[in-house]
């Protein structure tokens, strides 16, 4: 969202060069290497100054700019970004030795209201743009080191706030540019999506021709537990999202995850693991086990490490593919919408404490 001006990044050459008829063609493909590259105008000096004085006057060259950083344990990096409308989103930095991993936002908040999740504390604000969504691998990326052709993020999870396929064509439009070969090229088999269920979508997106790692947010073997942790159950239970996952292996060949939070008390007995693995059976699947983030507004308590290691082997016991996810981001308030609310009300406090 950029109010009169337009967004170049995420455009092919030869889509910026029709905003620019007097220019020479080449100038089209620098400014794509350019934006690709996360600079702004000002720092594309190889162009003409007059050039860069009507780039920066009618157009935006990346519609997000980071504004905080924390750094936490291993490298991990929580950023907080700024989009041109003064909306605020949240993305993670992971790396890993197997590659290095952005967590990016597909919407402000999120309406899925998810009991246990902070992101949809204010309900869903607005959709992400393509372009918006594109704009936090780049400026992740620059933060990182990293160009176009030197990577310094080479996987995506579209975990962070929002529902994907609640922004459903915005995300297809973002998977198109960052896999594009004229952009930043990130494979899709280094790029997974989240979902909380919404079957329709998934068996839409597996006739789409993408081929990313599906991540479901299961969280719960029973309907009536898992309606009362994530209402979209009330309009996809738990036997139609299975029945879509499996659809969707049939006609990628990808293999499920499944994301199973796990809250001390409520969803970690012997039967919650007997039901997950009967579930999970008969087609390739894997279970990510996830210790509760605890969020300050929701009344559920996390796992000890103990706890979380047992059900586990509860797990392993009936032949499920399952592991417990590293957790990074804690130390940073790395679960999504934290550290956003934590801004906001800091601003508040502030701007309070000048009117009084």
């Amino acid at each position: 969202m950029s109010g009169e001006r337009t967004v170049l990044l995420g455009m092919p050459p030869a889509k910026i060069a029709e905003f620019l008829p007097n220019c020479p063609r080449y100038s089209a493909v620098q400014i794509a290497g350019f934006l690709n590259d996360g600079k702004d105008f000002d720092e594309m000096t190889s162009l003409k100054k007059e050039l860069r004085a009507y780039l920066e006057k009618n157009f935006v060259a990346n519609p997000v700019r980071i504004i905080r950083t924390f750094e936490g344990a291993s490298g991990t990096k929580k950023y907080l970004f700024k989009l041109t409308d003064g909306n605020l989103i949240e993305g993670v930095y992971m790396p890993h030795d197997y590659g290095d991993t952005l967590c990016l936002s597909t919407q402000i908040g999120c309406r899925m209201g998810c009991t246990f999740c902070a992101s949809g504390l204010d309900g869903l604000l607005r959709n992400l743009s393509a372009e918006e969504m594109l704009g936090q691998v780049i400026a992740a990326n620059r933060d990182n080191g990293g160009t176009c052709k030197r990577r310094a993020v080479t996987n995506l999870v579209l975990m962070g706030s929002g529902e994907p396929f609640d922004n459903y064509d915005n995300v297809l439009r973002f998977l198109d540019m960052v896999s594009g070969e004229d952009g930043i090229n990130i494979s899709e088999r280094n790029i997974s999506l989240s979902t909380s269920g919404l079957a329709d979508k998934i068996r839409r997106f597996a006739d789409s021709g993408h081929k990313v790692t599906l991540s479901i947010s299961l969280h719960a073997p029973f309907d009536e537990l898992r309606t009362s942790l994530m209402p979209v159950n009330k309009a996809y239970n738990i036997a139609q999202l299975i029945s879509a996952a499996r659809y969707y292996f049939e006609r990628t060949g990808r293999r499920v995850i499944f994301e199973y939070t796990l809250i001390a008390g409520e969803n970690d007995s012997d039967a919650c693991a007997q039901e997950l693995a009967r579930l999970t059976r008969g087609f390739p699947t894997h279970v990510n086990l996830i210790r509760l983030n605890e969020v300050k507004e929701r009344a559920h308590t996390s796992p000890t490490e103990d706890m979380t290691e047992a059900f586990l082997k509860k797990l392993e016991r009936l032949d499920v593919s399952a592991t417990i996810r590293r957790s990074l981001g804690n130390d940073i308030e790395g679960a999504c919408g934290q550290l956003r609310r934590r801004y906001i009300e800091e601003n508040e406090e502030q701007t309070g404490n000048l009117t009084e």
